[in-house]
C-alpha cells in the first residue's frame, strides 16, 4: 500500500498460530456440502486456499477435490497447518503477491477472511488467470473468533467482549494495531468493486448458519491472541500482565470458565470470471 498507508510486514500474525485452532470457532460443518452442490463439485481439480492459517477452511474443503494447495505468509500457520497430517494438500510458505509461482490451475480458488490483507487488484487480476475453464473465485465473510452481541438467553454467559476490547485499548493504545503499523481507519472496505474491476462477475452469494458455540476461558483467551490486532508479540513484557487482568475478567463474568456465543452466519461469495468480449 502506498502514500503512507499501511503495509504488510511479518510480525502481522506473528505468535498467534498456537492460539488460532483453539480461539477461532470452525466453520459450519456443512460448508463442504452447500459448496458441493452449489459448484457440483465431484472430488475432481484443485482447491487454492489463499491465506490458508493453519489450514481451517483448507483441511475442511480438500476431500472435495483431488488436491488442495493452502499458501500463507505466516511460517507458524503454515507449520501448524502441516502438522494436520492431510495427504492431498500442499502446504507453502508464500505471500499471496507472489503467485502464480507455477503452481498451476485451480477449480476453485478462496479467501477465507484474507483477502483485505493483501494487495488485492494485483492478486485478483492474477488468480483470474490461475482458474481452469468454468473455475471460480469464493470470498469468505465470516467471524470466527466472537459471536453477535445479544441479550437473548444462553446456556453460558457471552464472552464481555467490549470490556475485552476496552482492556486491549489500554495495553495497546485506541488505534488499531497490525504487524509493526497500525489500521486507524481499519481494514480497507469495497472488496466487490476490487473483483469487478479484475473481471469477475457477482457474487452469487451462498448463506450457512454458524448457531451457538459454547466456549471455555482457555478458548476465549486463545480468541484474544488471535487476532492481529492483539497477537502476543504487540504485548512485549506485559503480555502476561494483560493475560492476568483478561482471565480475571472472565472470571467474574463465569466463575465456572465457561461461555457461549451465537456465532455470525458465514458467507460465500462466488465470482466467476466475465466472459471475454467478442468483436465482429
Amino acid at each position: 500500500m502506498r502514500g503512507g498507508r499501511w503495509r504488510w510486514d511479518e510480525t502481522l500474525y506473528a505468535g498467534s498460530a498456537e492460539y488460532y485452532a483453539m480461539g477461532r470457532v470452525p466453520y459450519p460443518s456443512r460448508t463442504p456440502e452447500v459448496l458441493a452442490e452449489a459448484l457440483g463439485l465431484d472430488g475432481r481439480g484443485r482447491l487454492l486456499d489463499i491465506g490458508c492459517g493453519p489450514g481451517s477452511l483448507t483441511l475442511l474443503l480438500a476431500p472435495l477435490f483431488e488436491e488442495a494447495v493452502g499458501i500463507d505468509a505466516d511460517p507458524d500457520m503454515i507449520r501448524q497447518a502441516e502438522a494436520a497430517g492431510a495427504t492431498n494438500i500442499r502446504w507453502y510458505r508464500m505471500r499471496a503477491e507472489e503467485l502464480p509461482a507455477a503452481l498451476g490451475t485451480f477449480r476453485v480458488v478462496t479467501f477465507a477472511q484474507s483477502f483485505h490483507w493483501l494487495e488485492r487488484p494485483r492478486v485478483a487480476r492474477t488468480v483470474k488467470q490461475m482458474l481452469e475453464p468454468g473455475g471460480v473465485c469464493i470470498n469468505v465473510h465470516a467471524t470466527t473468533h466472537e459471536g453477535v452481541p445479544g441479550d437473548d438467553p444462553l446456556p453460558h454467559p457471552r464472552p464481555p467482549r467490549a470490556e475485552i476490547a476496552a482492556l486491549v485499548r489500554r495495553y495497546l493504545g485506541p488505534v488499531r494495531r497490525a504487524g509493526r503499523g497500525a489500521l486507524p481507519a481499519g481494514t480497507p472496505s469495497g472488496e466487490d468493486q476490487v473483483l469487478r474491476d479484475a473481471g469477475f462477475a457477482g457474487p452469487t452469494r451462498l448463506e450457512i448458519e454458524a448457531g451457538i458455540a459454547e466456549r471455555t476461558e482457555d478458548q476465549v483467551v486463545a480468541s484474544v491472541f488471535s487476532l492481529s490486532s492483539s497477537t502476543p508479540h504487540l504485548f512485549g513484557e506485559r503480555r502476561g500482565e494483560f493475560e492476568r487482568e483478561l482471565r480475571a475478567l472472565l472470571r467474574r463474568v463465569s466463575p465456572d470458565g465457561y461461555f457461549c456465543e451465537r456465532m455470525r452466519e458465514v458467507a460465500l461469495d462466488i465470482w466467476r470470471p466475465e466472459p471475454p468480449v467478442r468483436h465482429g
